[in-house]
Order: structure tokens, then sequence, then C-alpha cells
């Protein structure tokens, strides 16, 4: 007997056996398209967790207060952490390599118009936050250069917080009041949406030396530096540490990359993306429990016909193919059928729910899709080897 006529006899039996069949694949199928939809679901929030941090360049340095690593000294050494300034900031600015510098303080406080109120975040930085955040303003203009040391009372507003306070009108050039001081609006923001909770249309930005007054602070919360693309990482980073050693005394400063931070967060996405995988694969394990289950059945209902199949010649060879491949057949056609489901319902889903972020994990859907014909071949075997093992005499005898 020829493979083909092995294969074609296992397709046979199983459309014979419709009902039986179907529930034999039903695992695999639910299974694979749990798979799918939640590697779905997990690509689809890596790839925004990405998107929202890389929106605002990838050549940026983050330089925070205080290292954050163990020194192995006792405990009376943080007391001589010296705050971030305004002065560590413009020294930064002049290192070659080093195209713009944002110094960042941020908190919350009332703004007031006179016929309004409301809470909104209040974001102290400089005038490089444009180009150091790839933000730019749609009415008007941002905060100006050189407003370091004696800065004035000028506020750039957020898309949403403009619209609440002054409607349609222009606010530029109005007065708002945050804190005790009154400030001048220069400009209103490009719509930026929101970054993992925090709403950037809801902000209004002043001066950062302003913002360190009106929060109290002696400390800047950071300061983010732009570096050409033309300058390697390495030797940007040695020339912020030498520089703010000298002028601190110490290393009580973190210094992070953008890179490290998408390498983090990279890796801990693509750890979620595997556990929901996991998740999923549990139903595939049930698939399997059930082809085992049927095909140890049908090895039951069947002794008849292997004792018939014996007895015109066949080799315990032809009976092992024979039922390998009908459980073979019947995990490939669930896998398959578990495939289109699932890319079906994913498609949905993106139809349905445009805000959820889904994307199909290619590479999960090709893992789910060999796994299932693993299990066809794993649970086939056993009851397999079962019929091929019967004695054709005593098969014939049992019906």
């Amino acid at each position: 007997m020829s493979f083909f006529d092995i294969l074609l006899l296992s397709f046979r039996t199983i459309t014979a056996y419709k009902l039986r069949s179907a529930l034999t694949s039903l695992g695999l199928i639910i299974g694979i398209a749990a798979v799918i939809i939640l590697t779905s679901l997990g690509r689809g929030l890596h790839s925004f967790v990405i998107a929202e941090f890389t929106q605002f360049g990838t050549n940026i340095i983050g330089i925070h207060p205080g290292k954050k690593s163990t020194f192995g000294l006792s405990g009376a050494t943080i007391s001589t952490v010296r705050p971030l300034s305004m002065a560590d900031a413009a020294s930064l600015g002049k290192l070659g390599g080093i195209l713009a510098v944002v110094p960042v303080v941020q908190g919350n406080a009332r703004v007031e118009t006179d016929t309004k109120q409301r809470r909104t975040n209040v974001i102290g930085a400089g005038a490089a936050v444009p180009q150091v955040w790839q933000i730019r303003t749609q009415l008007g203009q941002f905060l100006p250069s050189g407003e370091d040391t004696h800065p004035r009372a000028f506020a750039v507003l957020g898309d949403k917080l403009a619209s609440e306070l002054f409607g349609q009108t222009s606010p530029l050039g109005k007065r708002i009041r945050i804190g005790t001081d009154r400030y001048r609006v220069l400009g209103v923001m490009e719509k930026k949406g929101q970054m993992l909770g925090f709403d950037m249309d809801d902000t209004v930005y002043i001066p950062a030396a302003k913002a360190l007054a009106l929060f109290d602070r002696e400390s800047l919360m950071e300061i983010d530096l732009l570096y050409g693309n033309n300058v390697s990482v390495a030797s940007v980073l040695k020339s912020i540490k030498q520089l703010l050693i000298a002028r601190h005394g110490l290393e009580d400063f973190t210094l992070i990359t953008q890179n490290q931070m998408l390498a983090s967060m990279d890796s801990i996405l693509n750890i979620l993306t595997m556990a929901v995988a996991a998740l999923g694969g549990i139903s595939l394990l049930v698939g399997s429990v059930g082809i085992i289950t049927i095909m140890t059945i049908a090895v039951s209902e069947r002794v008849s016909e292997i004792g018939l199949l014996r007895a015109i010649g066949a080799e315990r060879s032809i009976i092992f193919k024979l039922f390998l491949l009908e459980a073979l057949s019947l995990s490939a056609v669930g896998g398959l059928i578990g495939v289109v489901a699932g890319i079906g319902i994913v498609g949905l889903i993106s139809k349905l729910v445009p805000a959820l972020p889904v994307e199909l994990a290619w590479g999960y859907i090709v893992a789910a899709f060999i796994l299932s014909l693993l299990i066809g071949i794993i649970s086939g075997v056993i009851p397999a080897i079962r019929a091929a093992h019967l004695e054709p005499l005593q098969a014939l005898h049992s019906e």
C-alpha cells in the first residue's frame, strides 16, 4: 500500500466520522485561535508602547538627580547629593555633540483666567522643547531662548487646555494666573494626545526657573539632552559624566539613554507576549488530550477493521502509519481552521474596537501551527502503536 493510499484512507475515515473528527479538532481550533488573539493583543501593546516612547525621538539622554545604584557606602552620603541646576543645564549645552538641552520641572497647579479656572499639568522647560521632544506649536511661538537666569512670565498652552480656558477665542497675548504670578500666553501646542496616561494636551509650559520657584524646588527633575547622529552615545555619556562630576564632586546623578529605556521596555513586553502565548498554549495541550482520547476510542471501535486489514496482508507499519496519519490530519485541519479563525477574530476586533492596539504576531502564528502538528504526531503515536500490535485473528474474533 502506497503512502498516497494510506493518506486517502485516513481522510475517508475522518470524513466517515464527521462529528467525532470535529470534536477532536475543536480543542486545537480553540487553542490556536486563543494563541493568535492573545499574542496579537500582546504584540499590539508592544508596538503601541514603543511608538509612544519613540514619538519624542531616540537620540535623547535623560539626566536625573541621585545615583540609582548601590554605592556600598553609608546612608549619610545621600546628603552630599547636589541638585541638578539651571547652571548644569547651561554647561551641558556647551559640550561637543550636544544639539539642544531641556531642563525639566513638572508639577500640578491651578491655572486661572478672568472667568475660568482649573488644575492642570505644569511643565517647566526651556526653549528647545520643540526640537528635543519633537512637538510643535500650532499657534504663536514657544518659550523664547535666554530665559534661564531671569525668566519672564511667558506660558504656552496645550491644545486641550487652551480650548477649555478660552474656547474658540485666540489665547495669544492673553493673561493667565499660575500660582501667584500672571503669565502672558505666547502660543498653543499641536495636538499630541496621551503618552502612557499623561495627557500632553492638558498641559501648560512655563520657563523652568519659574517652575522651580512655583513648586519651591531646589533641583530640576530631569535634564534632557539631544545629541547628533554623527556622534557615539558612549563618547557623549563620557563627556556628560566628566562635566557633572567636575561640577558636583562625585557621580550623584543617573544617565538614561532613550535606547536603554527602549531596550528594557522591549524586553518586558516580549516577556508579556510570551506569557499570554503560554496561556493560549494551555488550550493546545487540552486539545492534545482530546486527540489521544478520541484516537484511543477509535482503535477500540475499529478492532475488526484492523484485523481485516492485517488478514489481507497489511503489515504492522501500515496500520501504524494509518492511525498516525489520521491523528496528524486531524491536527493539521484543526490547526488551519484555528489560524483562519484567529486571524479573522483579530481583524474583527481591530474594526470593532479601533482604539485597542492589535497586531498579528506571525512568528507565534507559525509556531502555534507547527505545535499543533507536533501534538497530532505525539498524540497519535500511542494509539497507532496499540493498533499496529493487535493480532489479526484476535481482532477478527472480536467481531
